[in-house]
């Protein structure tokens, strides 16, 4: 039979790749490199990951590589195509008579392959621009056999949601501005920054990010941002606070702009109940922006200002639930009608987000969610649970599920600090998985360097959750990190992590960094009151009593990032378990860190310790704003002014642990832009107390 030409060239091309196995590849020694064989008509985005590649064998071996479309030598090639079949995402790995091959399914599979080769063959972790560990120094670099075959993804689309990013935005100076009316993100994050950004996202197989808080695409800084993510191959999509691109910030700058910026007119009412028509002319702005862009991900739905229901801005919207949830499906139709018209792809992906009042509302029968939308299911706890509504919303068989998970989430916590273990994170993906919410996975990782531990155990998950095991995930990063010391090591991030305090009836966090920052803010601000003006505390207190649309929205929809409801007195016994249970973590460390190497010792101190003595502050600097309140309440002010000094010195151990982690000149300028903890004006706050107490 005579064979046709295109399975001859199958059958060679399966000869090369999974034949008989010969000499060994030799990607770089003392007399040669390897020459990278790869096709200009390769996408961009593996075209970048070549280049880190190479960047990153340098780095190695101090040799460079040659790329090429057409190698002179006749072995110690890495041959990288992109063969477009139907799979998802699939990379192979493989050498064969001393060359080695790396081919993808599709452009993000071929250029994970790179990635995967890097990490796992080259020694480069993943995150190494954000903890500062570099690779092994090596001559050579060769090896007798590679053969791997990659898994399908669990999550299809696995994303960073880069929010509430006060660290990142200022932690380089830009010339990038933002025109929002609010106290942050004024300042646009550098593309220098956003670059490694995104780097290192694909480089440990995302595929998806939401670049900023409220981007807004007609600002040329903010769309910087998205071009360099879509450079990346990234999936590109949105906050669930700005449908169709548009938050209620750009909709005022577009209506500012477009009005000439007369003061005395202002911009119209945000509402799609009293203003649709505007709304809608905005969406559509905004849409055709985006729509330029490759593989966007919309998002769809109805939000109002501040991450608030948008009813909660117009009195007049109606207010029962099925009219709000009639409200919001008819601005979800009218969008999907938008998407279609704007984006001419065949099937462009959709999502609309259960955050708040659109859980409590689709959990009640109220909302229509257009057919073919991915239901992106939230949890608010943050990391802890999700929402009611992932277990009772019946699943509709046109429609696919998602997830958004929260490893920090303003302003309850985590924010400054980790709290959240890749043991609690599996137990609440193995739910998504086990109710097949596997189309999309946002993750909240704001400024990204806080979470190094639950960001690596993370993407692991997302891509094989069924060969994921906590266990073994963290011997081998603790081993990766600590070698002979991993074990007690990882006791002490245990000790840690069972440290924080859990709300008896919700079962979630109750004093993380965000929750002790507020909850001493508000005892401070009554105690100036009670100090200064006792009508205007009485006024206070029956004010506070009071419940309003905003408290009662916040206690409905979400109640798991509050603190509860205990008394002063109880809360003080919970935060004395609380700073118990972080002492002995602090004792176990002064017991370790003269064991550590240095290496190893700088590593634990800016991932670790640091963290552990801001919490510890936080816990401390809370413990005493309640015996100050509490003291003050019995008309002791003797005793609530020297409560007030000893939280003012609880505060010395918080700025203790930010020194640690911006000790050298990379990372100087880390804590500049903290504006939402702000621990500098809670200082300010806690010197002004004690100045007043006489």
């Amino acid at each position: 039979m005579k064979l046709k030409p295109t399975i001859i060239l199958l059958l060679f091309t399966f000869s090369q790749v999974f034949g008989q196995k010969g000499k060994s590849f030799v990607l770089v020694n003392s007399k040669q490199q390897a020459d990278i064989v790869i096709a200009k008509t390769e996408a961009e985005c593996v075209q970048l990951a070549v280049a880190d590649l190479m960047a990153d064998v340098q780095k190695i071996s101090g040799k460079t590589l040659n790329q090429t479309e057409q190698p002179k030598a006749k072995s110690g090639r890495v041959f990288i195509k992109t063969e477009k079949s139907q799979s998802w995402e699939n990379y192979q790995i493989n050498t064969q008579n001393g060359d080695l091959y790396i081919t993808g399914s599709d452009e993000r599979g071929t250029m994970f392959g790179i990635y995967h080769f890097i990490e796992h063959y080259l020694g480069v972790d993943p995150m190494y621009f954000w903890n500062d560990v570099e690779p092994k120094k090596q001559a050579v670099l060769s090896w007798k056999n590679i053969d791997y075959q990659s898994t399908k993804p669990t999550f299809k689309y696995r994303g960073w949601f880069i929010n509430d990013e006060d660290l990142l935005t200022e932690w380089y100076e830009t010339t990038g501005k933002r025109h929002i009316d609010y106290p942050f993100y004024q300042q646009v994050v550098s593309p220098e920054i956003m670059k490694k950004v995104c780097e290192t996202a694909v480089r440990m197989r995302f595929n998806l990010i939401i670049p900023a808080s409220f981007v807004d695409i007609r600002n040329p800084d903010e769309a910087a941002l998205v071009k360099e993510a879509a450079k990346r191959g990234l999936f590109l999509s949105m906050h669930h606070v700005e449908p169709m691109g548009v938050s209620a910030f750009t909709y005022f700058n577009y209506w500012k702009e477009k009005d000439g910026n007369k003061p005395s007119v202002g911009p119209p009412l945000f509402s799609y109940f009293s203003n649709r028509e505007k709304v809608e002319e905005v969406w559509r702005v905004y849409a055709k922006e985006w729509s330029k862009y490759p593989n966007v991900i919309w998002q769809i739905g109805l939000r109002g200002i501040g991450d608030r229901p948008m009813w909660l801005a117009d009195p007049n919207t109606p207010q029962t639930d099925a009219d709000r949830g009639k409200l919001i499906s008819e601005a979800m139709a009218f969008q999907m009608q938008l998407i279609k018209e704007v984006d001419k792809r065949p099937n462009p992906a959709v999502t609309t987000t259960l955050w708040a009042e659109g859980s409590n509302l689709n959990q009640a029968g109220f909302l229509t969610i257009p057919e073919n939308v991915m239901v992106i299911f939230a949890d608010n706890s943050p990391g802890w649970r999700w929402q009611t509504d992932f277990f009772q919303t019946k699943r509709q068989p046109k429609n696919s599920y998602g997830v958004y998970y929260h490893h920090q989430l303003w302003g309850s916590g985590p924010h400054l600090v980790p709290i959240v273990s890749p043991a609690k994170t599996q137990s609440v993906l193995a739910q998504a998985v086990e109710k097949g919410a596997t189309a999309y996975c946002i993750m909240n990782v704001s400024n990204i360097r806080e979470y190094t531990l639950g960001i690596a155990a993370s993407a692991q998950m997302l891509w094989d959750f069924k060969g994921f095991n906590t266990e073994n995930f963290n011997n081998q990063w603790f081993s990766k990190h600590y070698d002979q010391h991993s074990k007690a090591v990882q006791q002490v991030y245990q000790t840690y992590f069972d440290s924080f305090q859990l709300n008896e009836k919700t079962g979630t966090p109750m004093l993380m960094d965000g929750q002790c920052n507020s909850l001493a803010t508000e005892i401070l601000k009554e105690l100036k009151l009670q100090i200064t003006d006792l009508h205007q505390y009485q006024a206070f207190l029956k004010k506070k009593k009071q419940e309003t649309e905003e408290s009662k929205w916040i206690k409905n929809s979400i109640g798991d990032m509050l603190s509860g409801d205990l008394s002063h007195k109880e809360l003080l016994v919970r935060v004395a378990k609380q700073k118990e249970g972080l002492g002995n973590a602090e004792a176990l460390t002064q017991k370790l860190l003269p064991k550590l190497a240095q290496k190893q010792r700088s590593f634990y101190q800016t991932d670790f310790v640091a963290h552990l003595y801001m919490m510890l502050g936080l816990t401390i600097w809370l413990e005493h704003c309640l015996k100050a309140k509490l003291a003050a309440d019995e008309n002791n002010f003797n005793l609530c002014k020297k409560h007030i000094k000893e939280g003012r010195d609880a505060i010395m151990l918080i700025k203790s642990g930010q020194a640690l982690k911006s000790n050298d000149d990379k990372w100087k300028n880390w804590y500049r832009g903290d504006k939402k903890m702000n621990i500098k004006a809670k200082e300010s706050l806690t010197n002004e107390i004690e100045s007043l107490i006489k």
